[in-house]
């Protein structure tokens, strides 16, 4: 079974940077994409970036320029680089990846969420 398991949220002041992670573990053969979502309060969940084994990333309007993702590969880890932090970044950040498992089935996977709130 895969498991997501984020760190790195937590209070921050407008301008100020955090780094979220988020490590795989189980059985996995192959991280096609590695993700990160958010919700606010009373919002739909909203992508906010993605990275594909390809390299591609996309990632939405309002973080463009401020937020990095990557990936540790050996690690099955992603991280998402958050600098410049508004108070409208305040949500809870969901890590998402699709995978191979190494039984061969293929789905997406959700971490639990990290809280990150941004004061002004």
């Amino acid at each position: 079974q895969v498991r997501l398991v984020e760190s790195g949220g937590g209070l921050v002041q407008a301008g100020e940077s955090l780094r979220l992670s988020c490590a795989a573990s189980g059985r996995i053969f192959m991280i096609n994409v590695m993700g990160w979502y958010r919700q606010a309060a009373g919002e739909q969940r909203e992508l906010v970036a993605e990275l594909h084994n390809s390299g591609a990333t996309n990632y939405a309007d309002s973080v463009k320029g401020r937020f990095t993702i990557s990936e540790d590969s050996a690690k099955n880890t992603a991280y998402l680089q958050m600098n410049n932090l508004k108070p409208e970044d305040t949500a809870v950040y969901y890590c998402t990846m699709t995978l191979w498992s190494s039984s061969g089935a293929t789905g997406t996977h959700w971490g639990q969420g990290t809280q990150v709130t941004v004061s002004s």
